[in-house]
């Protein structure tokens, strides 16, 4: 009889025991509906042989450190499925909780941008889940916004997605109630401690930045923030747990309130939140 462990032992020289395991049991569940007392009961061997053939491909993927979320082309996210593929990143835990705090403290009826959507995850968690929101979404790649745009098809959001680039942003003004944005933010000097199946796979222009300009994403996204929010709108990031005395101080300087670096579920500085000041005028292009 098969046993499970001799599957995810092939990932081991990959992962730890522990995330081995529970990556080949995210696989067989989702993939092939085996339980783990299906697995201890012979499960395995009861597979169809087309379905012994598949599973094997994908464990191949998974022994080329493709992530999980590639091989199944889906991810959880908020407590739905989205759909993820080569080209669009994978998204994280940490970034649920970014959206927690946006819907938490967002008003009703707001209009939201978010930059840098990727898969579409925070665009849609907000249209979501705040009371009446107006939701944009902008990234550079097409392939991103064909993915985003099939999960908010698929879950029900209504989200305007467009080609933009948030280092050339648009001249907007006074137009939205909360920017929020999870840009690239890994120096490519931090490349080397990363997982391989993230540096092999995932797509580098959404994870890293150069080293002589870590910041280059939020000073553009927060320059556009001084004049595209409203005042009293709020701009939300999440960030490089490195970086937040840095990031507070970019706000400060471009003249934001309330500026407050805050802590992620294992205590890293991983979020800026900044409000635009209400008694200031829309900034003049220079």
């Amino acid at each position: 009889m098969t046993q499970p462990r001799q599957l995810w032992s092939r990932l081991t020289p990959l992962y730890e025991e522990g995330e081995a395991r529970a990556i080949v049991m995210l696989l067989l569940e989702e993939r092939f509906g085996l339980t783990q007392a299906d697995l201890y009961c012979g499960g395995l061997d009861m597979l169809p042989q087309e379905q012994q053939k598949q599973l094997e491909l994908l464990l191949r993927r998974l022994e080329q450190a493709e992530p999980v979320q590639y091989v199944l082309g889906e991810a959880w996210f908020a407590g739905r499925k989205y759909h993820v593929g080569p080209g669009v990143l994978i998204p994280r835990p940490e970034t649920e909780e970014l959206c927690r705090m946006v819907v938490q403290e967002a008003p009703e009826h707001p209009d939201v941008l978010d930059i840098g959507t990727g898969s579409g995850c925070i665009a849609i968690t907000l249209a979501l889940d705040i009371r009446g929101a107006h939701v944009n979404a902008w990234d550079i790649s097409p392939k991103a916004l064909q993915t985003a745009r099939e999960n908010a098809e698929c879950l029900g959001a209504e989200v305007a997605f467009s080609l933009t680039d948030a280092l050339q942003p648009p001249h907007d003004s006074d137009r939205w109630d909360i920017i929020v944005s999870n840009p690239p933010y890994v120096c490519r000097s931090e490349a080397a401690g990363m997982a391989q199946h993230v540096l092999r796979h995932e797509p580098h222009e959404a994870l890293f930045v150069d080293d002589d300009d870590p910041l280059l994403f939020y000073a553009s996204i927060a320059r556009y923030a001084t004049r595209a929010l409203r005042p009293g709108g709020r701009l939300y990031f999440e960030i490089n747990t490195a970086k937040g005395r840095e990031t507070a101080a970019l706000l400060t300087q471009e003249g934001f309130a309330d500026v407050a670096i805050r802590q992620d579920p294992f205590r890293l500085p991983r979020y800026a939140v900044a409000t635009r000041p209400t008694n200031t005028s829309t900034p003049t292009q220079s």
